[in-house]
């Protein structure tokens, strides 16, 4: 197999139009937020899923992704069961975050998406930076492979979730490393 070329010009679409499905194997939702104003505390979610529908323009392609929150790992399971409990993120109440794009605008190869980030009952539009890693083809499962890193920061009191902001900080990064696999 070899690779395909990609086109990065700002009006072609690198993709083939369709439903590309994610790879949740190669994929990672990660987070960072600080701790006492003087470090960072790392995490990720294990559970989530994402679809990306490529049309024929930037126009008609959009994402969508959930994400269960009782999923959190930051390598503590203490603090992570502390975290899920209801003085904190309260997952019982809000099991999921859930995000659906509005608008995605090229920037050379690479590209903005804009969307609607809900969390319980509140839901704010966020940005996340888009960088197109570029599409390969599997020796696996014979099939083509794009990927993305998408780098946002979201406020925890724009959601209602502004708990210990003495100890936690109020902004948290968001980083997605997100694989999809070509529709057949």
């Amino acid at each position: 197999m070899t690779s395909k070329t990609i086109a990065t010009t700002p009006t072609a679409l690198p993709l083939t139009a369709g439903q590309w499905t994610l790879d949740p194997y190669h994929s990672a939702v990660g987070f960072t937020i600080r701790h006492l104003g003087i470090s960072k505390v790392r995490g990720q979610f294990g559970r989530f899923a994402a679809d990306l529908t490529v049309g024929d323009t930037l126009d008609s392609c959009s994402v969508t992704a959930t994400v269960a929150l009782d999923s959190i790992d930051t390598g503590n399971a203490d603090r992570d069961a502390h975290v899920s409990g209801p003085d904190m993120l309260d997952v019982a109440n809000r099991p999921a975050m859930a995000f659906r794009s509005t608008r995605i605008e090229s920037r050379g190869s690479d590209w903005i998406m804009e969307g609607d980030l809900t969390i319980g009952e509140v839901t704010r539009s966020v940005t996340f930076d888009v960088e197109f890693g570029g599409v390969e083809d599997s020796i696996v499962d014979e099939r083509r492979h794009a990927g993305f890193e998408a780098k946002g920061e979201i406020r925890r009191s724009d959601f209602d979730l502004g708990f210990a902001l003495a100890i936690l900080g109020d902004s948290v990064k968001i980083q997605l490393d997100m694989q999809f696999v070509e529709p057949e």
